[in-house]
């Protein structure tokens, strides 16, 4: 059975950065295309950056993009999204998730495994 543990939300004044992390747990980590979804209150789940199951490639939503990093440690089995110069709007809960294959990685429902999410509020 394969975990996800996420931390490194939490609150944060505009401008300011925060670095989450996803500990992953159970079969070989790098076997899994990674992703990170947000959710604001209200709002459907959204697509915020992948990485590719080699690390060589990654994508994000253009509203982060120039902002946010995500970047994976195969020694540690952990993936990061590191968020600078954040804004009111990147206030939502922060979820990371697996999948087996790179393809179709903004696709929540295509995703295997996700972890229990951790809040980012960034204030005005």
């Amino acid at each position: 059975q394969v975990q996800l543990v996420e931390s490194g939300g939490g609150l944060v004044q505009a401008g300011g950065s925060l670095r989450l992390s996803c500990a992953v747990s159970g079969r070989a980590f790098s076997t899994y295309c990674m992703g990170w979804f947000r959710q604001a209150p209200g709002k459907e789940r959204e697509f915020v950056a992948a990485i590719w199951r080699s690390g060589g490639r990654t994508d994000y939503v253009d509203s982060v993009k120039g902002r946010f990093t995500i970047s994976r440690d195969s020694a540690k089995n952990t993936v990061y999204l590191q968020m600078n110069s954040l804004k009111p709007e990147d206030t939502a809960v922060y979820y990371c998730a697996a999948k087996g294959s790179d393809a179709l990685y903004a696709t929540p429902s295509l995703y295997n495994y996700w972890g229990q999410g951790t809040q980012v509020t960034v204030s005005s």
